[in-house]
């Protein structure tokens, strides 16, 4: 392990795009999504697009359908910048 070298970020994504890309992930379109969540298709729309704010209890919602953490949605690019405790 000692030749351990980090992976390079290969592109930078947005809530948004984590959202579109776990939805098409999971073969679901925006309409299914939105029977599963009650969240309008237009609001999920909006939400892909980056042009309404996903927040935490949508996150929540939209987490649970998409069977994931809400973390996933919500910090897509995320790094912890830490030594092992090991």
């Amino acid at each position: 392990m000692k030749d351990y070298r980090k992976a390079k970020k290969q592109l930078v994504i947005s809530v948004g795009e984590s959202v579109k890309i776990i939805r098409e992930l999971q073969e679901l379109s925006q309409n299914e999504l939105a029977e599963l969540t009650n969240i309008p298709q237009s609001t999920i729309s909006a939400i892909e697009n980056d042009r309404v704010k996903l927040g935490v209890e949508r996150a929540k919602v939209l987490a649970s359908a998409l069977h994931c953490h809400p973390a996933v949605l919500v910090f897509p690019g995320w790094e912890l910048d830490h030594k092992s405790a090991a």
